[in-house]
């Protein structure tokens, strides 16, 4: 070990592991590994329309490379956490990173939209990993105050994530063309899979099968199907962000083929809805201070649902524009940010014990809306009736869920309960497009919220 690193690597605490890699290290790898999401999506989204006329195909089965992007997430979602417990973090995610790299290589080079779709689910599948083994990688080496530093560091990257890539990947796009943003995919999967196979160690040092016995993950999974003081959050959080989800697939079609606006300006626009999610946070923390986290949850969703109410009725009042579309959109995301903290505490409070298959089920629920909303939309004849219907009804599905399931007696307290950093990623925004849980580990949300 060199010096400067010697430094950085913390002193051994009893009882806590003796980590491999210091904090510096475990920091940005593991960022590189969560920035999967958002380069995989946001980065893309410009280029739907382009798309389009590229393939010689409709705008519903363009959609559609979206549509098997969530599908492979969501369940890859699931499994790659246990076997990663039960084989070890490093072949695990060499292998579901060479499924990205492989991916991406099929959707660059990719003669038809078949192609491509293929392309895209691969990719899917593989990135999925990134959440779920940068946040072993930080457990299975940083336990307190160490690993509190670790995930703020990568929820800052994490963060930045949401915020460069639309403007990225248009500006690419309007320079370079489409096959260049897959490209750049391959560069950062190429470069992704040189770190870990050179730099890091395998950091599990008791994998047991056991943890990938499919009765033993199924008997969690169904615990917490069957939990409403779980599912009513779970679900709440779910459809909401499944809004944002649905709407990738719907604004660049939107802005740039209706309003007119260049791959470039798109990517601009898109800032106002993570501007707008930011902004949330930052309302939330003074909020936090005074009141449960519990208690914006209501407050949120309101904002989500005149958001909604925008999306609905604005293109009947006011011609599309950039502004007509995208103010919705911002109350919908300051919406989302106040009402997460309340929803996630509340949804692994009530489950502690299994917190890991909480979050990833949790995570899976969101990406699984966002499956639900893109495959609906394309049954929409064009994509501002879907914003205007099905965006608002998922919406108006969050509060049904939080109304319905809500307890018949009082509500339960969870504020002596801490969310584990690490168990965020999952639970929150877990492909990354506004950068959930980026923004608010490193605001310290959740710290107030529990």
């Amino acid at each position: 070990m060199k010096p400067a690193e010697r430094s950085l690597a913390p002193a051994p605490v009893v009882g806590a592991p003796v980590p491999l890699m210091t904090e510096i290290q475990v920091s940005i790898i593991g960022g590189m590994m969560v920035m999967l999401g958002p380069i995989s999506l946001s980065l893309y989204t410009p280029a739907l329309p382009s798309l389009v006329t590229a393939f010689g195909t409709d705008i519903a089965t363009v959609k559609l490379t979206l549509t098997v992007f969530f599908l492979g997430y969501a369940f890859s979602q699931l499994v790659c956490g246990p076997l990663s417990d039960a084989y070890g973090r490093r072949p695990v995610a060499l292998g579901f990173f060479g499924i990205y790299l492989v991916g991406s290589v099929v959707a660059m080079l990719a003669p038809t939209i078949g192609w491509l779709l293929a392309g895209r689910a691969l990719q899917g599948i593989g990135c999925a990993a990134g959440i779920a083994l940068s946040r072993a990688l930080v457990r299975d080496q940083y336990t307190g105050q160490a690993s509190a530093r670790v995930m703020n560091l990568i929820g800052t990257m994490l963060a930045i994530g949401p915020a460069v890539s639309p403007t990225l990947g248009g500006f690419i796009l309007g320079v370079a063309g489409w096959h260049v943003i897959f490209v750049a995919m391959v560069a950062y999967g190429l470069v992704l899979v040189a770190v870990l196979a050179l730099k890091v160690p395998e950091t599990n040092r008791l994998p047991d099968p056991a943890h990938a016995s499919p009765r033993g993950v199924a008997r969690n999974y169904r615990r917490l199907l069957t939990d409403r003081a779980f599912m009513r959050p779970a679900l709440t959080a779910g459809f909401c962000l499944g809004g944002i989800y649905t709407l990738s697939a719907l604004l660049p079609f939107i802005l740039i083929g209706e309003v007119g606006l260049s791959p470039t300006g798109f990517g601009l626009a898109m800032l106002m809805q993570t501007g707008a999610f930011m902004s949330g946070t930052i309302i939330a923390r003074p909020l936090l201070a005074r009141y449960s986290a519990q208690t914006l949850v209501l407050p949120g969703l309101l904002l989500v649902l005149a958001g909604a109410a925008g999306l609905a009725l604005g293109p009947h009042l006011v011609p599309l524009s950039t502004a007509s579309v995208m103010l919705p959109i911002s109350f919908w995301a300051c919406g989302v940010a106040l009402m997460l903290p309340g929803c996630t505490t509340g949804a692994l409070a009530s489950v502690a014990p299994i917190a890991g298959a909480a979050s990833a089920l949790m995570g899976f629920l969101q990406i699984g809306s966002g499956f639900f909303g893109t495959t609906l939309s394309a049954l929409f004849a064009t994509p501002p009736t879907a914003m205007m219907l099905l965006v608002p009804a998922l919406g108006v599905s969050a509060l049904a869920f939080h109304l319905l399931l809500a307890p018949r007696g009082a509500e339960p307290a969870v504020s002596d309960v801490t969310v584990d950093p690490t168990d965020l990623e999952l639970a929150v925004d877990p492909v990354g497009l506004v950068g959930a849980a980026g923004d608010e580990i490193e605001a310290g949300t959740y710290d107030k919220a529990s």
